[in-house]
């Protein structure tokens, strides 16, 4: 079996490792193959009886498409935009792949592409097989002042119990969560303790989903490892809802909170169901602080209703909530992902922008209401690929950015550019621009 993984956001990938172990236990032979990190070998290809793709994100699975057309061998697609490849792998599993996978591997009926049943725990496949991949400094790391330090990546959960629209996660698990085995996840953070990390992301697609049980896992990490730092992803409504954990997880060494804050028009909030305001966001900004943890705001700026006001005022907000050093660049040049299935395909608001499919880009196409705003994201994309090719500061750029929508500028000079931040930057629910596709080809 060959396992393939073309980009899980710069980290070491997971859904190599694990799936691996199971194979492994069961007395396959298992190699593996990280295209972020490492060149495309056809020779492992070859080699190979079957070869599986892993395909957790929208630009993994573009990746992996152009990769699996040549390959003649049986081939499977696995992981959240599985569904995206039925045209041309034999096999797809979306959603909790794990026992399927292992099927498929034995020449039985891996069953329907969605797959939401719980996974059977051996204590056998207790600790994934990162023994097989690239090493860690081969990877993201967080960037805190002028230290670097290697970062390990764990799910404590997968799924999501909210169904924003615009989000693929629904599109499968609709509204449902299923948990990681907590003593597994324990067992995989210790091994990539002893591979050197001193930081966690936990990727999982909401770390509240499940309070009680990420919190958990929280207590035991700590417990056991006291300096392991660690950040997490959460809905601007769960900063809320559950602000009285955040004294813990402070505590516990929780650095940054990723929160998709998308817009900040309320009107664009609803249609996305977002569940939370901009004056949500505001507030979650100052309780995360008021406990010592940073946000990294994700945006999702051009939208099909987007106009220059909303720009503006999203800029101005950066400024005025002092976020100029927590927001990737990149963020400011994020268009809308319509993928096969997505939730917002329903909205009737949609109706008068939406256009055909596109099979290269996977996502269908819409214009939006004010024709000028694709020729701002393009001057976006173009601008903050040359700044930070340039190794500009991030103010420098968040200053050309501001220019480009035509705000008046302020000064950001002093604004603190050493928070704590991953060396990857984090986009998700949206279409790649191309400079993010260069980014990760190369």
């Amino acid at each position: 079996m060959l396992l393939v993984a073309t980009y899980e956001l710069g980290h070491q990938p997971a859904n190599l490792a694990g799936p691996a172990a199971r194979l492994r236990t069961r007395g396959h032979d298992v190699r593996v193959l990280d295209t972020s990190v490492d060149p495309w070998d056809p020779g492992l290809v070859d080699w190979a009886d079957r070869v599986a793709f892993s395909v957790p994100m929208h630009t993994a699975t573009r990746l992996a498409r152009e990769l699996a057309r040549g390959i003649t061998k049986p081939t499977c697609c696995y992981g959240l935009y599985a569904a995206m490849c039925d045209d041309m792998a034999d096999v797809v599993i979306a959603g909790e792949y794990e026992d399927a996978l292992v099927a498929w591997a034995d020449g039985e009926a891996p069953g329907p592409i969605v797959q939401l049943g719980r996974a059977r725990h051996d204590p056998m496949d207790a600790r994934p097989a990162r023994d097989l991949l690239p090493p860690l400094d081969r990877y993201v790391r967080l960037a805190v002042g002028d230290e670097l330090r290697l970062v390990g990546s764990v799910e404590a959960s997968r799924g999501c119990a909210h169904r924003c629209r615009h989000c693929p996660v629904p599109v499968v698990y609709n509204g449902r969560v299923r948990l990681a085995n907590g003593d597994e996840t324990l067992s995989d953070i210790t091994q990539l303790v002893e591979h050197g990390a001193r930081h966690l992301t936990f990727g999982d697609p909401d770390f509240l989903n499940a309070p009680q049980h990420s919190m958990r896992i929280v207590r035991a990490v700590h417990e056991r490892y006291p300096d392991l730092t660690f950040d997490c992803t959460t809905k601007v409504e769960h900063v809320l809802r559950y602000h009285e954990l955040l004294p813990e997880l402070a505590r516990s060494g929780c650095l940054f909170v990723v929160s998709a804050f998308e817009s900040l028009n309320d009107a664009i909030l609803e249609r996305l169901d977002k569940g939370h305001t901009a004056a949500d966001s505001a507030r979650a900004v100052h309780l995360l602080r008021d406990h010592g943890i940073d946000v990294r705001p994700s945006f999702l700026p051009f939208t099909p209703w987007t106009t220059r006001d909303d720009l503006a005022t999203l800029v101005e907000f950066v400024a005025d909530h002092d976020l100029v050093g927590s927001v990737d660049p990149v963020q400011y040049t994020i268009r809308l992902l319509l993928p096969a299935g997505s939730l917002l395909l329903e909205h009737p608001d949609l109706a008068p922008h939406l256009g055909g499919w596109d099979d290269e880009r996977l996502t269908f196409t819409w214009t939006p209401a004010h024709p000028d705003m694709d020729d701002l994201q393009r001057e976006l994309a173009r601008l903050v690929e040359e700044s930070v090719g340039r190794g500009d500061p991030i103010s420098t750029t968040y200053a050309r950015v501001r220019s480009a929508i035509g705000v008046e500028p302020v000064d950001v000079s002093s604004a603190p550019i050493d928070r704590p931040r991953l060396t990857e930057s984090w986009f998700c629910c949206a279409e790649p621009t191309d400079v993010q596709m260069r980014a990760v080809t190369t």
